[in-house]
């Protein structure tokens, strides 16, 4: 068991490294491309781990992987504290059916085509696919627990939801712009954006660039799409414990992650409202800090060698996800949008 000094220089690091990367987030420069404190979180504990950081390695060992683990799960937790159940009654039953199967096409296709036609790894093709369907780079750090991968491979799915969902950013606004004369409404944009892009905040950014209106839709439906993640890891783990029990069941217990259960729980609570705003707030900007100090130790213990080895095949991947959000996503849309209403 690691004593709370042999803990305390890598969360001091880790600490370090959120403070400077939640700042940077808010300077207009970062926050105008979308690049959340996560994001620079995990390049700034890159760049520190392939340069100063192996010389501070054995005394920051135990807090790094304290705050990659540990507080990695907490910070899930407390994510919870960002949605309620109110509001999908805003975007109804239509934008629930959307974000369910958005997130199951998508992710059934990473699988099928990372393992069958890439080739790729088991755990590279969940991390992509779960970044891409979910929630970007805060599903990714929530499925590494459940499928026990490294560093680098969570390092390379962040790497896709970055590069993928800031062209989303830029990119849906423009389409919007190109199709509005068909009458597509700012309400269906936004609904469109939050259930086929990445990030939250790169959801909010897409979606404000045409108006707040569908930036208020595109966040709601996005949030919904968030809170499918923690039936998806019960699902994943009791998947993961059949295909790997090599048919002794009884020798393979179902691993349920308990942080992804209290998040919903926390999502809840936090629905009935009885917490002062200003509370619920202090604990949004706590789990921004403890998500970030978990991307920072994460990068910590990258190494960019092992990313190179990874190769085409995770970006070739993650395009033909993105090519599958944008085609896939407007005929889920449309489909359900047209049946429903």
């Amino acid at each position: 068991m690691n004593t709370l000094s042999q803990r305390l220089p890598g969360i001091a690091l880790a600490l370090v490294l959120a403070l400077a990367a939640i700042w940077l987030a808010s300077l207009p420069a970062f926050s105008q491309l979308g690049l959340s404190a996560l994001t620079i979180a995990i390049v700034g504990g890159m760049l520190l781990g392939n340069t100063l950081y192996p010389a501070l390695a054995q005394s920051c060992h135990h807090g790094v992987a304290f705050s990659k683990a540990q507080l990695l799960r907490l910070g899930i937790i407390l994510y919870g504290f960002k949605l309620t159940f109110q509001d999908i009654a805003t975007v109804g039953v239509a934008g629930i059916a959307i974000d369910a199967l958005v997130l199951s096409s998508t992710f059934l296709l990473a699988f099928w085509v990372g393992r069958k036609k890439l080739g790729l790894d088991e755990q590279s093709v969940i991390l992509i696919g779960a970044g891409s369907s979910i929630c970007g780079a805060a599903a990714v750090l929530a499925t590494e627990p459940v499928v026990k991968a490294h560093a680098e491979k969570v390092a390379v799915a962040v790497a896709t939801v970055v590069v993928f969902g800031t062209l989303a950013m830029f990119l849906y606004p423009v389409m919007y712009a190109a199709i509005e004369h068909l009458g597509v409404s700012e309400f269906a944009y936004g609904v469109f954006t939050g259930s086929t892009v990445h990030e939250v905040a790169q959801a909010v950014a897409a979606g404000r660039a045409v108006s707040e209106t569908a930036a208020t839709s595109a966040v709601i439906t996005k949030m919904i799409r968030v809170m499918m993640l923690a039936p998806f890891l019960v699902i994943l783990s009791a998947w993961l414990s059949r295909r790997h029990s090599g048919g002794q069941q009884e020798k393979r217990s179902i691993t349920i992650p308990w942080f992804a259960v209290l998040f919903l729980g926390m999502a809840g609570f936090n629905s009935l409202h009885l917490l002062p705003v200003h509370v619920v707030d202090q604990l949004i900007a706590l789990d921004n800090l403890v998500l970030a100090m978990a991307m920072g130790a994460l990068g910590l213990t990258t190494h960019v060698s092992a990313i190179r080895q990874a190769g085409a095949r995770p970006l070739v991947l993650a395009t033909i996800l993105f090519a599958w959000l944008l085609v896939g996503g407007t005929l889920i849309n449309s489909g359900i949008m047209h049946l429903l209403h």
